[in-house]
């Protein structure tokens, strides 16, 4: 893994079955506009609550991927 230059981005992921879920469902997603994904960082987890019970949570990711030659 010599040289390598990386970037990073942050995305939301939400889910109403939990953390897990909105993770998974993120990084899913992401990785379908996102080549070479190595790496995550959960930054914030929040929700939303409906009639007393949690409807959805939020979970903030910095996503980190290899740059790629051009070439």
């Amino acid at each position: 893994m010599a040289d390598t230059t990386y970037s990073k981005t942050e995305i939301v992921g939400t889910s109403e079955k939990g953390v897990d879920d909105a993770i998974r469902g993120a990084i899913s997603r992401a990785s379908a506009t996102l080549k070479d994904i190595d790496w995550f960082e959960v930054t914030e987890i929040r929700g939303h609550v409906e009639g007393g019970e949690v409807g959805h949570v939020q979970v903030t990711l910095k996503v980190g991927f290899a740059l790629t030659d051009t070439k």
